[in-house]
């Protein structure tokens, strides 16, 4: 369909207006122009929602043109400006407006909030939203009996903020859980070797099964990427939530036995055996919350217990939700260098493109978004991955189990007439060569090692048996990755760097004397560390023509320090150096970036 044919309607003309704003192309218009053209009845959506929520566009920049178009009130407020009082004004004229459970019920499914009175006309009400174009807000008008009001935009941003504080979901799970608070979750007996008929009773006249729902909710709404189950005592058992990295205490149970504990989590999780406490356990548990559906991926293993009459289990669930996935390589955090190298070797016909660093530096992350930029119909895209975390649309992931390994999964693909392969991490010789060979037969290959360094990762994949020369012309870029801790934006404070501590810091005092830096400081909204969120600080290693020549001419050893000098010649910065390139840009602080970086000095 030519650009020329399309309809100029209502709906379509934030299309091409987006379009003639450069905010779209034509192919993003023309792939929502045949979403729309083949959605029928209630459920049809207008082009600015598909673009949004099918084809990702930023909401706020298609809403607000949207808001321009059909002449809605733009209501232009920064989170600063949502003080305390401001807040609570908002919340008391939404309570009083919305007393009726429905029309709550109705207002957050429809993304409304009741703001204010309107300053110009009385009886007035202003409905802010982040989508005015809404069919059913006529429904919502109707149900809070509203005679005269205002339909406004409000930025996505600022709706998600004023609803969390003025209506914070409510965790029925821990609700039930604090109306039982006056019994004693598991009553007192005496000690005994416990079996499981008695665990069961124990069980059933317990709230403990509130408790294990209420912390997988919980854990989501927190953004914990993984939750810690430890028995502590004989009746005490500790539930920690790893948040920005680290470790904290979310509720400490007494009274409660732990092998009561890990027999119910066993009982609501698939692929595990609840009479099975003498190895270590994998499974996994799927539920829906706050209307996305989450996948916790469930890791139980025996651990040493001071009585023997008790077998204690620890358990690890890691959180999988779909949201937080990455498909925008912009949003990597890879900037200069490191951004324009990745590009250009992800989009290479061929050779492989490593991620190395420790487990939970978010290699994965970047190599899913890495493959969005590549996946399309034209071409077949394997993934071979153990555990598989995430579902990538487009691409065909190997299922790993009893009949088929890691390394059976492996050589399959070689079968299975791929283009593009991830192979989830490069364990061995075996799947070293394997990768390798693909790399070398015009396959671009993903993959993950771990290393504390990119040039460290050419001497780890020599030690496994790759010849210099094969290893010289199949890989395309070795990227080293961390994570360190965002500083809160509502409390980070500005201080100046003395020449003390730029010496400390292997830095020259006069290139940052005038540079604006922030340090942590702690607030409510960051839970007192001063930090919230994480971001990746990368160290990119791209094969140039005098690398791979360097690699190719090593005999019995990798000279790391040669190809690192080469690198640093081609504009390559050290983890440590990327990390207070952050610092420059008031995003983290140095000692984040140290207590990250401490052997890549």
């Amino acid at each position: 369909m030519a650009m020329t044919e399309y309809r100029l309607e209502g709906a379509d003309k934030i299309g091409l207006i987006l379009l003639t704003k450069g905010i779209i192309d034509e192919k993003i218009l023309e792939e929502a122009l045949k979403i729309k053209q083949s959605e029928q009845g209630k459920n049809k959506r207008n082009l600015a929602q598909i673009l949004v929520s099918d084809l990702k566009i930023n909401h706020d920049t298609v809403f607000s043109e949207v808001s321009k178009l059909f002449a809605f009130r733009e209501l232009n407020i920064t989170l600063e400006q949502l003080t305390k009082d401001k807040v609570q004004e908002v919340k008391k004229f939404y309570d009083n407006l919305s007393q009726n459970p429905d029309t709550k019920e109705l207002l957050t499914s429809l993304k409304v909030i009741p703001y204010t009175w309107d300053e110009k006309e009385k009886n007035k009400v202003v409905l802010a939203t982040p989508d005015p174009t809404q069919r059913n807000i006529l429904k919502l008008v109707f149900s809070l009996n509203l005679k005269k009001y205002e339909i406004a935009f409000l930025p996505l941003k600022i709706y998600d903020y004023l609803l969390k504080e003025i209506k914070p979901d409510e965790n029925l799970f821990l609700k039930q859980l604090e109306e039982l608070q006056q019994q004693t979750i598991i009553t007192e007996i005496e000690d005994q070797s416990l079996d499981e008929a008695f665990l069961e009773a124990e069980i059933s006249k317990s709230a403990l099964v509130n408790l294990i729902e209420g912390c997988l909710v919980e854990g989501v709404r927190k953004g914990a990427s993984d939750i810690h189950i430890i028995p502590t005592g004989q009746r005490q058992t500790a539930i920690y939530f790893r948040i920005d990295g680290l470790l904290q205490l979310w509720h400490l149970q007494d009274n409660l036995y732990p092998e009561a504990f890990s027999s119910v989590i066993k009982d609501r999780s698939r692929g595990l055996d609840r009479f099975e406490r003498e190895k270590a356990q994998d499974g996994f548990i799927q539920r829906e919350v706050d209307g996305a559906l989450i996948r916790y991926r469930v890791s139980i293993v025996p651990i040493v217990s001071k009585d023997i009459k008790h077998k204690f289990e620890s358990v690890v669930i890691r959180i999988l939700d779909d949201r937080k996935v990455i498909t925008d390589l912009n949003k990597l955090g890879l900037t200069g260098y490191a951004y324009t190298s990745f590009k250009k070797a992800i989009e290479q016909p061929q050779g492989m493109v490593i991620l190395t660093g420790p487990t939970g530096s978010g290699k994965s992350t970047t190599l899913i978004a890495a493959l969005h930029q590549v996946i399309s119909p034209e071409v077949n895209v394997l993934t071979v991955e153990d555990p598989v975390e995430y579902v990538i649309k487009g691409a065909r992931q190997l299922k790993i189990g009893p009949k088929m390994d890691f390394e059976a999964a492996i050589r399959a693909i070689l079968r299975h007439d791929p283009d593009i392969v991830l192979v989830g991490e490069i364990r061995d010789k075996i799947t070293a060569d394997i990768a390798v060979k693909l790399a070398n037969t015009g396959h671009l290959t993903f993959s993950t090692l771990h290393t504390n360094d990119a040039p460290s990762a050419v001497t780890r994949l020599y030690r496994l048996g790759i010849e210099p020369f094969l290893l010289a012309y199949s890989v395309n870029i070795i990227v080293a990755q961390r994570l360190v801790r965002k500083l809160c934006s509502d409390c980070k404070e500005k201080y100046q760097i003395t020449p003390e501590e730029a010496h400390s810091l292997g830095l020259i005092y006069d290139d940052w004397k005038n540079v604006e830096i922030f340090r942590a400081k702690g607030c409510d909204k960051c839970g007192g560390t001063g930090y919230k969120g994480r971001m990746a600080i990368h160290e990119a290693l791209y094969f140039t023509k005098e690398i791979r020549e360097a690699i190719f001419k090593c005999s019995d050893e990798i000279n790391e320090e040669l190809i690192r000098d080469l690198a640093k010649k081609d504009g390559m910065l050290t983890l440590r150096e990327s990390g207070f390139e952050k610092v420059k840009m008031g995003l983290t602080s140095f000692e984040e970036v140290i207590a990250n970086t401490s052997s890549d000095v």
